[in-house]
């Protein structure tokens, strides 16, 4: 193994890094760990732990940013897309895990102007 300078971070905790970014994670110093938080271990050592934080109060922020960033690269508001571009905007989305979040579905759904079920068949379909 080589040897880091100091300040400099170990590959996998740099490799988590767009992982927390996404999720709402970040990393804190194992003597800092509390019970809830995940042990990063590498070959016997705990590297850092990950805290998660509570969901930000205006729910979903990071689904909004993600429903943006699908309507940007389809070119306009996601409620008048035509239904094949509304199922492409679905499968983007799950791509980028806008689905883990809680209540999503209801979320994507009024963003698209479609039901909650049409959703959940548009998922059914990729996932067939």
């Amino acid at each position: 193994m080589t040897e880091r300078s100091p300040g400099e971070a170990h590959p996998v905790l740099v490799t988590l890094a767009p992982i927390l970014d996404k999720t709402g994670g970040r990393l804190v110093d194992p003597e800092n760990a509390t019970a809830e938080d995940i042990p990063v271990v590498w070959e016997g050592k705990t590297l850092a732990c990950v805290r998660f934080g509570a969901p930000e109060p205006d729910t979903l922020g990071g689904l909004e940013k993600l429903l943006e960033e699908v309507a940007g690269e389809l070119g306009g508001p996601l409620t008048s897309l035509p239904r094949a571009d509304k199922q492409r905007a679905v499968r983007l989305l799950e791509e980028r895990g806008a689905f883990t979040f809680r209540k999503s579905a209801e979320t994507v759904a009024a963003a698209l102007g479609v039901t909650r079920f049409t959703v959940y068949n548009y998922l059914n379909r990729e996932r067939a």
